[in-house]
């Protein structure tokens, strides 16, 4: 670099950090910026030689993500000079903790340590180390919970900055980020990041949709921002015949979520009816907060009709990440949907900070304990039983970030928040592990139900135990929380370990009147011959007396041809099974239009059954343990969870030539039934060239109908020609694709 470049860079160095300083949410005490100015110098020497990929000094990332934390997330002076300090460890062997602690004090040190242990966790081991590494990450939440919120901060920045980075690792970063960091982000009550977090996410995974959406939403803007201003207009004078200090905000739904939209509803961009809502903040003591809220209601819905199913009153009872305000939907002007949010300024800056404002504002003479301190708690519980596999707890674990809550009472009263969906057994077991494993039956409002029965808002839940009673395995059916399956899990997998110690014994004394010596060769033949899993399967069965000894003759008899008779099948399977009769799911050389890598070569695959790709859809392929690769469409349900999780076992995929073969498809459609209707649509299948029709079936209810059709087509572009056409037809309102 020139003279004048080094010039410019150190300017704006500066420039970036005195802009860190006059964004932050708290006051800085001069004590905080002396810390603040130290713990930048520290970076600015540490990072002095390095570089992002795009090119620019590397320090510009730390002061960064210190001004996510200070203006954004709105932490104190210790943890914007953590953020600053977040990768001088990691990076840098001229400083140790020890310097950090020596520095700095015990505080930033344990911040700055829990940061550096996640950056350094292994990511090339052949497990799920994402899954592995996201539990451990989580168990800093005992150390310091700023641990995981600067993380959340240095995973934004890398985020809005990944252009220079290689496609396959834009994929994979993005990927994890929708599938860890923005459930996590939206648990903690970062509303405002994880929003950002989940756009920037769809951004690198389904960019042409990511695209299209962001296109449609700047066109229509204007004629959003119109409609809000009508809205506002109706509404205004009546709030300031009120003497209200009030602002109105209207807030795009994020480009996410609409996506998440069109898909869950099956209907295009402009089918989505609110792609916006109405925000009321307003200027209250905290005494009052509640009775204006109210008093807001009451005038939007003199001149709005609410929609009596869409009230949500989360200022009687907070959500369990701090987030509290009134929602409603409204009839707004041109018989349109219209969310209206009702929250103080206080109730804002809590939805909007998440953490910091909660502690803010929170009542320190308070004795119950706070929602989010129960939360990392109950979590940390759930991190210390190891026994669960780690993909598993992620996604339970995820499960219940997301879910939406239902309060529920308990005998004497006293209000639980439960996700929604839970059982009397997810009950049980959020009172005391001890209650939920002798759970013997529920009460729901003096009635008995059993442990499946899912809890309604209000309900008053009351747990019948007994010391004989025990969890068994289909208990894992009723529970859905993190916590009840975890426990359930560890328990069953107690008994499992105890029957399978018995059988191993058992089946020892048995085979050896068979004259079979019982070592791994004979084990892993029989977890073969009986189509298990693993050994510890055998052992459980034999044990539990489902394997007897007229099954273990019958494998004794069949041990000693059962190698040859596997080579000979193969053999024939190979050479004398013709082409054409081959089923589609198996792996063959039938599909020669797909190829894999950067090689292109092509491979024996199957096609995934959670998406039927066919010809034409973005793909990829995905190596599994024991079914050889597996190829998926890219916006498959299970594409976030494999390449997060598995990122390694991922390739690259794509169609080179469709015209030779054909692929089943199923299409759904609903709409007005009328006369001559399926007519119609058998007329339009015929009349699409290269469709063949294997089935149809329709039903009619009061005038509506459904109904599903299997094509056989030979590319993606002749099935969205059909699908076009039959949106064409007069009375049909939605046409997609299964």
């Amino acid at each position: 670099m020139t003279t004048v470049e080094l010039e410019k860079e150190n300017l704006a160095i500066t420039k970036a950090y005195k802009e860190l300083l006059k964004v932050s949410y708290r006051t800085l005490s001069a004590e905080d910026k002396k810390l603040i100015r130290k713990a930048f110098d520290v970076a600015l020497d540490a990072h002095k030689d390095q570089r992002r990929k795009s090119g620019e000094a590397y320090i510009f990332h730390p002061i960064a993500v210190a001004k996510i934390v200070a203006q954004e997330i709105g932490l104190d002076a210790t943890s914007i000079a953590a953020a600053l300090l977040h990768d001088v460890v990691e990076d840098n062997e001229e400083y140790s903790i020890q310097d950090i602690e020596r520095l700095f004090g015990e505080t930033v040190a344990r911040i700055v340590d829990g940061l550096t242990k996640i950056s350094s966790l292994k990511k090339d081991m052949d497990v799920s180390m994402q899954a592995e590494n996201f539990r451990k990450m989580l168990l800093t939440l005992n150390d310091d919970v700023r641990v995981i919120i600067i993380k959340i901060a240095d995973r934004l920045h890398n985020m809005q900055t990944m252009e220079s980075m290689r496609s396959d690792k834009q994929v994979k970063i993005a990927s994890e980020t929708l599938y860890i960091y923005a459930p996590l982000a939206h648990r903690i009550g970062l509303y405002n990041i994880k929003t950002e977090l989940e756009d920037l996410g769809l951004k690198y995974t389904e960019p042409e949709v990511y695209n299209d959406i962001l296109f449609k939403m700047k066109e229509s803007k204007e004629e959003q921002d119109a409609y809000i201003n009508e809205f506002n207009k109706v509404i205004q004078s009546s709030l300031d015949k009120e003497n209200l200090n009030y602002d109105i905000k209207g807030r795009p739904k994020s480009i996410f979520s609409i996506r998440k939209k069109m898909v869950a509803q099956g209907v295009t961009f402009d089918e989505v009816y609110d792609k916006f809502a109405v925000r009321i903040i307003y200027k209250s003591d905290q005494e009052n907060e509640k009775f204006l809220a109210w008093k807001i209601y009451s005038i939007v819905t003199d001149h709005f009709r609410p929609n009596p199913t869409r009230l949500r009153d989360w200022i009687s009872s907070p959500k369990s990440t701090g987030y509290e305000a009134l929602h409603i939907t409204v009839m707004g002007p041109k018989g349109r949907w219209v969310e209206v949010q009702i929250r103080s300024e206080r109730m804002n800056e809590i939805a909007e900070k998440g953490y910091a404002a909660h502690y803010k504002y929170k009542n320190k003479e308070k004795k119950e304990e706070d929602s989010l301190e129960t939360w990392i708690n109950r979590l940390q519980e759930a991190l210390e039983n190891h026994e669960s596999n780690a993909v598993d707890f992620v996604e339970q674990f995820k499960l219940n970030l997301y879910s939406k809550e239902i309060f529920v009472f308990t005998p004497k009263g006293d209000l639980k928040s439960l996700p929604k969906g839970a059982t009397p057994l997810d009950f049980a077991f959020s009172i005391h592990t001890e209650v939920g494993m002798k759970t013997r039956g529920a009460k729901v409002n003096g009635k008995l139900v059993p442990l499946s029965h899912e809890l309604k808002n209000g309900d008053q839940v009351d747990i019948l135990t007994s010391e004989s009673a025990k969890p068994n395995s289909n208990w894992l059916d009723y529970a859905t929380t993190a916590r009840a399956r975890g426990k359930i899990k560890s328990a069953l997998k107690e008994d499992t370990k105890r029957i399978a110690e018995d059988g191993k014994e058992i089946l020892r004394r048995k085979l050896k009147q068979l004259k079979i010596t019982l070592n791994e060769n004979s084990v892993n033949e029989m977890v073969n011959h009986f189509k298990l899993k693993t050994s510890l399967d055998l052992f459980y069965r034999v044990g539990s007396g489902s394997i007897d000894n007229m099954m273990l003759k019958d494998y004794a008899s069949s041990r000693s041809n059962a190698l040859m008779s596997y080579i000979k099948n193969k053999i024939s399977r190979k050479q004398n099974i013709p082409k054409e009769e081959l089923d589609k799911d198996e792996i063959t050389t039938k599909y020669d239009q797909l190829v894999f890598g950067k090689e292109e070569e092509k491979l024996d695959y199957k096609l995934a059954n959670c998406c039927n790709p066919i010809p034409g859809d973005r793909v990829f392929g995905f190596l599994t343990v024991n079914e050889g690769i597996k190829v998926h469409k890219k916006n498959c349900p299970n594409a976030v969870s494999l390449q997060s999780n598995y990122a390694y076992r991922i390739m690259s995929a794509k169609w080179i030539d469709s015209s030779q073969q054909e692929f089943a498809a199923q299409i759904i459609l609903s709409g007005i039934d009328n006369l001559g209707l399926v007519n119609n649509i058998t007329k339009v299948i015929s009349s699409n060239m290269h469709v063949n029709m294997k089935s149809i079936s329709f039903q009619s209810d009061d005038g509506v109908f459904s109904g599903k059709i299997n094509v056989v087509v030979a590319n993606k572009n002749l099935l969205t020609k059909l699908m076009d056409n039959l949106k064409k037809i007069n009375g049909i309102d939605k046409v997609k694709r299964v």
